[in-house]
Protein backbone atom coordinates (compact mmCIF):
# COMPACT_ATOMS: atom_id res chain seq x y z
CA UNK A 1 0.00 0.00 0.00
CA UNK A 2 2.81 2.41 0.88
CA UNK A 3 4.65 1.69 -2.37
CA UNK A 4 1.51 2.13 -4.51
CA UNK A 5 0.45 5.31 -2.72
CA UNK A 6 3.85 6.96 -3.14
CA UNK A 7 5.08 5.59 -6.51
CA UNK A 8 2.01 5.11 -8.72
CA UNK A 9 0.37 7.92 -10.66
CA UNK A 10 -2.89 9.47 -9.47
CA UNK A 11 -5.05 7.57 -11.97
CA UNK A 12 -3.65 4.16 -10.93
CA UNK A 13 -4.02 4.98 -7.24
CA UNK A 14 -7.63 5.98 -7.91
CA UNK A 15 -8.36 2.63 -9.55
CA UNK A 16 -6.68 0.75 -6.68
CA UNK A 17 -8.80 2.72 -4.18
CA UNK A 18 -11.94 1.78 -6.11
CA UNK A 19 -10.88 -1.88 -6.15
CA UNK A 20 -10.26 -1.83 -2.38
CA UNK A 21 -13.64 -0.20 -1.63
CA UNK A 22 -15.53 -2.58 -3.91
CA UNK A 23 -13.66 -5.49 -2.30
CA UNK A 24 -15.19 -4.45 1.04
CA UNK A 25 -18.63 -4.21 -0.56
CA UNK A 26 -18.28 -7.48 -2.51
CA UNK A 27 -17.11 -9.70 0.37
CA UNK A 28 -19.80 -8.28 2.65
CA UNK A 29 -22.54 -8.71 0.03
CA UNK A 30 -21.28 -12.24 -0.63
CA UNK A 31 -21.77 -13.08 3.06
CA UNK A 32 -25.55 -12.62 2.90
CA UNK A 33 -26.09 -13.59 -0.74
CA UNK A 34 -23.51 -16.30 -1.39
CA UNK A 35 -22.64 -17.81 2.00
CA UNK A 36 -26.10 -17.56 3.62
CA UNK A 37 -27.98 -18.00 0.34
CA UNK A 38 -30.41 -15.11 0.83
CA UNK A 39 -31.13 -13.44 -2.53
CA UNK A 40 -30.89 -9.88 -1.26
CA UNK A 41 -30.76 -6.80 -3.51
CA UNK A 42 -30.21 -4.15 -0.86
CA UNK A 43 -26.53 -3.01 -1.14
CA UNK A 44 -27.22 0.30 -2.89
CA UNK A 45 -29.48 1.31 0.02
CA UNK A 46 -26.95 0.59 2.78
CA UNK A 47 -24.06 2.05 0.78
CA UNK A 48 -26.12 5.22 0.25
CA UNK A 49 -26.88 5.44 3.98
CA UNK A 50 -23.21 5.03 4.86
CA UNK A 51 -22.14 7.61 2.29
CA UNK A 52 -24.63 10.23 3.48
CA UNK A 53 -23.95 9.65 7.19
CA UNK A 54 -20.19 9.93 6.65
CA UNK A 55 -20.57 13.01 4.41
CA UNK A 56 -22.78 14.81 6.94
CA UNK A 57 -20.27 14.09 9.72
CA UNK A 58 -17.19 15.07 7.70
CA UNK A 59 -18.58 18.38 6.42
CA UNK A 60 -18.43 21.25 8.89
CA UNK A 61 -21.35 23.60 9.50
CA UNK A 62 -20.13 26.36 7.18
CA UNK A 63 -19.58 23.93 4.28
CA UNK A 64 -23.10 22.52 4.71
CA UNK A 65 -24.82 25.90 4.98
CA UNK A 66 -23.04 27.11 1.85
CA UNK A 67 -24.24 24.31 -0.44
CA UNK A 68 -27.85 23.72 0.68
CA UNK A 69 -29.63 25.52 -2.17
CA UNK A 70 -33.03 23.78 -2.32
CA UNK A 71 -33.99 24.14 1.34
CA UNK A 72 -32.22 25.43 4.45
CA UNK A 73 -30.74 22.55 6.45
CA UNK A 74 -32.16 21.57 9.83
CA UNK A 75 -30.22 23.11 12.74
CA UNK A 76 -29.13 19.66 13.98
CA UNK A 77 -27.66 18.88 10.55
CA UNK A 78 -25.28 21.83 10.92
CA UNK A 79 -24.17 20.59 14.34
CA UNK A 80 -23.15 17.13 13.09
CA UNK A 81 -19.39 16.77 12.86
CA UNK A 82 -16.82 14.04 13.55
CA UNK A 83 -13.38 12.91 12.47
CA UNK A 84 -12.90 10.32 9.74
CA UNK A 85 -12.69 7.26 12.01
CA UNK A 86 -15.88 8.11 13.88
CA UNK A 87 -17.63 9.04 10.64
CA UNK A 88 -16.92 5.57 9.22
CA UNK A 89 -17.95 3.91 12.49
CA UNK A 90 -21.27 5.74 12.62
CA UNK A 91 -21.85 5.11 8.90
CA UNK A 92 -21.49 1.37 9.47
CA UNK A 93 -23.38 1.35 12.78
CA UNK A 94 -26.36 3.28 11.42
CA UNK A 95 -26.59 0.89 8.47
CA UNK A 96 -26.36 -2.14 10.79
CA UNK A 97 -29.10 -0.81 13.10
CA UNK A 98 -31.38 -0.20 10.13
CA UNK A 99 -30.60 -3.73 8.87
CA UNK A 100 -31.56 -5.13 12.29
CA UNK A 101 -34.92 -3.32 12.15
CA UNK A 102 -35.42 -4.36 8.54
CA UNK A 103 -34.63 -8.02 9.24
CA UNK A 104 -37.92 -8.57 11.11
CA UNK A 105 -40.19 -8.02 8.08
CA UNK A 106 -37.60 -9.06 5.45
CA UNK A 107 -36.90 -12.57 6.75
CA UNK A 108 -40.58 -13.44 6.92
CA UNK A 109 -40.21 -14.27 3.21
CA UNK A 110 -37.74 -16.28 1.14
CA UNK A 111 -36.34 -16.54 -2.37
CA UNK A 112 -37.69 -14.20 -5.03
CA UNK A 113 -39.99 -12.50 -2.52
CA UNK A 114 -36.98 -11.60 -0.39
CA UNK A 115 -35.29 -10.13 -3.47
CA UNK A 116 -38.33 -7.95 -4.21
CA UNK A 117 -38.58 -6.68 -0.63
CA UNK A 118 -34.89 -5.74 -0.43
CA UNK A 119 -34.98 -4.24 -3.92
CA UNK A 120 -37.79 -1.97 -2.74
CA UNK A 121 -35.68 -0.91 0.25
CA UNK A 122 -32.98 0.43 -2.09
CA UNK A 123 -35.54 2.46 -4.02
CA UNK A 124 -37.04 3.83 -0.79
CA UNK A 125 -33.65 5.07 0.48
CA UNK A 126 -32.99 6.85 -2.82
CA UNK A 127 -36.44 8.49 -2.81
CA UNK A 128 -35.97 9.61 0.81
CA UNK A 129 -32.63 11.17 -0.15
CA UNK A 130 -34.25 13.07 -3.03
CA UNK A 131 -37.29 14.27 -1.06
CA UNK A 132 -35.53 15.42 2.12
CA UNK A 133 -33.36 18.33 0.92
CA UNK A 134 -33.16 19.72 4.48
CA UNK A 135 -30.90 16.76 5.32
CA UNK A 136 -29.41 15.45 2.07
CA UNK A 137 -29.65 18.55 -0.16
CA UNK A 138 -32.03 16.58 -2.37
CA UNK A 139 -31.12 15.74 -5.95
CA UNK A 140 -28.14 18.13 -5.83
CA UNK A 141 -26.37 15.93 -3.32
CA UNK A 142 -23.44 16.87 -1.09
CA UNK A 143 -20.19 18.31 -2.44
CA UNK A 144 -16.76 19.35 -1.15
CA UNK A 145 -16.54 16.31 1.14
CA UNK A 146 -13.00 16.10 2.57
CA UNK A 147 -10.93 13.57 0.62
CA UNK A 148 -9.68 11.37 3.43
CA UNK A 149 -9.76 8.04 1.58
CA UNK A 150 -6.37 6.77 0.46
CA UNK A 151 -4.81 3.33 0.01
CA UNK A 152 -3.85 3.15 3.67
CA UNK A 153 -7.49 3.47 4.69
CA UNK A 154 -9.19 1.61 1.84
CA UNK A 155 -6.59 -1.17 1.63
CA UNK A 156 -6.34 -1.54 5.40
CA UNK A 157 -10.11 -1.72 5.94
CA UNK A 158 -10.47 -4.10 2.97
CA UNK A 159 -7.88 -6.41 4.54
CA UNK A 160 -9.66 -6.31 7.92
CA UNK A 161 -13.02 -6.92 6.21
CA UNK A 162 -11.72 -10.00 4.37
CA UNK A 163 -10.12 -11.40 7.55
CA UNK A 164 -13.30 -10.73 9.54
CA UNK A 165 -15.57 -12.33 6.94
CA UNK A 166 -13.35 -15.43 6.67
CA UNK A 167 -13.35 -15.80 10.46
CA UNK A 168 -17.15 -15.68 10.46
CA UNK A 169 -17.37 -18.21 7.61
CA UNK A 170 -15.12 -20.71 9.41
CA UNK A 171 -16.90 -20.25 12.75
CA UNK A 172 -20.00 -22.12 13.94
CA UNK A 173 -22.12 -19.24 12.63
CA UNK A 174 -20.53 -19.64 9.20
CA UNK A 175 -21.38 -23.34 9.18
CA UNK A 176 -24.94 -22.47 10.15
CA UNK A 177 -25.09 -19.91 7.30
CA UNK A 178 -24.00 -22.56 4.80
CA UNK A 179 -26.58 -24.98 6.23
CA UNK A 180 -29.31 -22.38 5.65
CA UNK A 181 -28.07 -21.85 2.11
CA UNK A 182 -28.09 -25.56 1.30
CA UNK A 183 -31.42 -26.43 2.93
CA UNK A 184 -33.12 -24.02 5.33
CA UNK A 185 -35.84 -26.48 6.37
CA UNK A 186 -33.23 -29.10 7.23
CA UNK A 187 -31.27 -26.48 9.22
CA UNK A 188 -34.42 -25.64 11.21
CA UNK A 189 -34.98 -29.34 11.87
CA UNK A 190 -31.42 -29.61 13.21
CA UNK A 191 -32.11 -26.83 15.70
CA UNK A 192 -30.45 -23.88 13.92
CA UNK A 193 -32.00 -20.53 14.82
CA UNK A 194 -32.25 -19.44 11.21
CA UNK A 195 -33.63 -15.97 11.95
CA UNK A 196 -30.74 -15.19 14.31
CA UNK A 197 -28.11 -16.46 11.85
CA UNK A 198 -29.62 -14.65 8.86
CA UNK A 199 -29.91 -11.44 10.90
CA UNK A 200 -26.26 -11.72 11.95
CA UNK A 201 -25.20 -12.09 8.30
CA UNK A 202 -27.50 -9.25 7.22
CA UNK A 203 -26.28 -6.81 9.89
CA UNK A 204 -22.61 -7.68 9.34
CA UNK A 205 -23.04 -7.16 5.61
CA UNK A 206 -24.87 -3.85 6.19
CA UNK A 207 -22.18 -2.59 8.58
CA UNK A 208 -19.39 -3.17 6.06
CA UNK A 209 -21.51 -1.75 3.22
CA UNK A 210 -22.06 1.39 5.31
CA UNK A 211 -18.32 1.68 5.97
CA UNK A 212 -17.67 1.16 2.25
CA UNK A 213 -20.17 3.90 1.46
CA UNK A 214 -18.34 6.26 3.83
CA UNK A 215 -15.02 5.47 2.16
CA UNK A 216 -16.59 6.02 -1.25
CA UNK A 217 -17.95 9.41 -0.22
CA UNK A 218 -14.52 10.45 1.09
CA UNK A 219 -12.92 9.29 -2.15
CA UNK A 220 -15.34 10.88 -4.64
CA UNK A 221 -15.79 14.05 -2.48
CA UNK A 222 -19.27 14.38 -4.02
CA UNK A 223 -22.37 12.20 -3.71
CA UNK A 224 -25.93 12.35 -5.02
CA UNK A 225 -28.93 9.99 -5.15
CA UNK A 226 -28.14 9.16 -8.79
CA UNK A 227 -24.97 7.40 -7.64
CA UNK A 228 -26.94 4.78 -5.71
CA UNK A 229 -29.33 3.37 -8.29
CA UNK A 230 -30.05 -0.35 -8.79
CA UNK A 231 -27.12 -0.46 -11.22
CA UNK A 232 -24.83 -0.18 -8.17
CA UNK A 233 -26.34 -3.36 -6.70
CA UNK A 234 -26.30 -5.04 -10.11
CA UNK A 235 -22.57 -4.33 -10.44
CA UNK A 236 -21.89 -5.99 -7.08
CA UNK A 237 -24.09 -8.92 -8.09
CA UNK A 238 -22.02 -9.38 -11.26
CA UNK A 239 -18.84 -9.35 -9.18
CA UNK A 240 -19.88 -12.05 -6.71
CA UNK A 241 -21.52 -14.26 -9.36
CA UNK A 242 -18.46 -14.01 -11.59
CA UNK A 243 -16.10 -14.82 -8.73
CA UNK A 244 -18.33 -17.57 -7.34
CA UNK A 245 -21.26 -17.29 -4.94
CA UNK A 246 -20.10 -18.28 -1.49
CA UNK A 247 -16.38 -17.71 -2.12
CA UNK A 248 -14.65 -14.74 -0.47
CA UNK A 249 -11.61 -15.34 -2.68
CA UNK A 250 -13.92 -15.32 -5.69
CA UNK A 251 -15.42 -11.99 -4.58
CA UNK A 252 -11.93 -10.46 -4.49
CA UNK A 253 -11.03 -11.89 -7.91
CA UNK A 254 -14.36 -10.71 -9.33
CA UNK A 255 -13.75 -7.21 -7.99
CA UNK A 256 -10.33 -7.00 -9.62
CA UNK A 257 -11.69 -8.27 -12.95
CA UNK A 258 -14.83 -6.12 -13.04
CA UNK A 259 -13.55 -2.85 -11.55
CA UNK A 260 -9.95 -3.06 -12.75
CA UNK A 261 -10.77 -4.76 -16.06
CA UNK A 262 -13.43 -2.25 -17.07
CA UNK A 263 -10.95 0.58 -16.49
CA UNK A 264 -8.14 -1.20 -18.33
CA UNK A 265 -10.37 -1.66 -21.40
CA UNK A 266 -11.14 2.07 -21.75
CA UNK A 267 -8.84 2.13 -24.79
CA UNK A 268 -11.61 0.33 -26.69
CA UNK A 269 -13.76 3.48 -26.47
CA UNK A 270 -11.08 5.58 -28.16
CA UNK A 271 -10.06 5.80 -31.85
CA UNK A 272 -7.65 2.99 -32.80
CA UNK A 273 -5.11 2.68 -35.61
CA UNK A 274 -4.39 -0.88 -36.84
CA UNK A 275 -1.98 0.25 -39.59
CA UNK A 276 -4.20 -0.85 -42.46
CA UNK A 277 -7.33 0.81 -41.03
CA UNK A 278 -8.48 3.29 -38.43
CA UNK A 279 -11.61 3.02 -36.30
CA UNK A 280 -13.48 6.03 -34.90
CA UNK A 281 -14.16 6.52 -31.22
CA UNK A 282 -16.90 4.14 -30.05
CA UNK A 283 -18.03 5.11 -26.54
CA UNK A 284 -19.39 2.08 -24.72
CA UNK A 285 -17.50 -0.50 -26.81
CA UNK A 286 -15.54 -1.62 -23.75
CA UNK A 287 -18.78 -2.57 -22.02
CA UNK A 288 -19.86 -4.58 -25.07
CA UNK A 289 -16.57 -6.50 -25.10
CA UNK A 290 -16.66 -6.89 -21.32
CA UNK A 291 -20.21 -8.29 -21.49
CA UNK A 292 -19.16 -10.83 -24.14
CA UNK A 293 -16.26 -11.93 -21.92
CA UNK A 294 -18.68 -12.33 -18.98
CA UNK A 295 -20.99 -14.47 -21.11
CA UNK A 296 -18.15 -16.82 -22.09
CA UNK A 297 -16.89 -17.05 -18.51
CA UNK A 298 -20.34 -17.98 -17.22
CA UNK A 299 -20.85 -20.50 -20.03
CA UNK A 300 -17.69 -22.41 -19.14
CA UNK A 301 -17.68 -21.76 -15.36
CA UNK A 302 -21.31 -21.81 -14.35
CA UNK A 303 -20.54 -21.58 -10.64
CA UNK A 304 -18.16 -18.70 -11.19
CA UNK A 305 -14.38 -18.69 -11.26
CA UNK A 306 -13.96 -20.12 -7.76
CA UNK A 307 -17.34 -21.73 -7.20
CA UNK A 308 -17.75 -22.09 -3.44
CA UNK A 309 -14.03 -22.73 -2.91
CA UNK A 310 -11.47 -20.55 -1.19
CA UNK A 311 -7.82 -20.17 -2.09
CA UNK A 312 -6.68 -22.63 0.60
CA UNK A 313 -9.00 -25.30 -0.88
CA UNK A 314 -7.07 -25.17 -4.15
CA UNK A 315 -3.75 -25.65 -2.37
CA UNK A 316 -5.21 -28.48 -0.31
CA UNK A 317 -6.33 -30.35 -3.42
CA UNK A 318 -3.03 -29.73 -5.11
CA UNK A 319 -1.14 -31.07 -2.11
CA UNK A 320 -3.35 -34.17 -1.84
CA UNK A 321 -2.84 -35.04 -5.50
Amino acid sequence: MWFAQTHFDEYTVRILNNIAIFTILAVSYNLINGVTGQFSLEPNGFVAIGAYVAALLLLDGDAKEYQYDIEDPYPWVLLLHANFVWALFFAGTFSAILALILSFPVFRVRGDYLAIVTLGFGFIIRIIAINNPEVTNGSLGLNDIPEYSNLYWTGGIATLAVIGILNIIYSKYGRAMKAIRDDEDAAIAMGVNTFKVKTLAFCTSAFLEGVGGGLLAALLTSISPDLFTFFFTFQLLIIIVLGGLGSTTGAIIGTILVIGGSEWMRFLDEPMNFGFMETPAMPGMRMVVFSVILIFVMLFAREGIMGKRELKDLFKKRGES
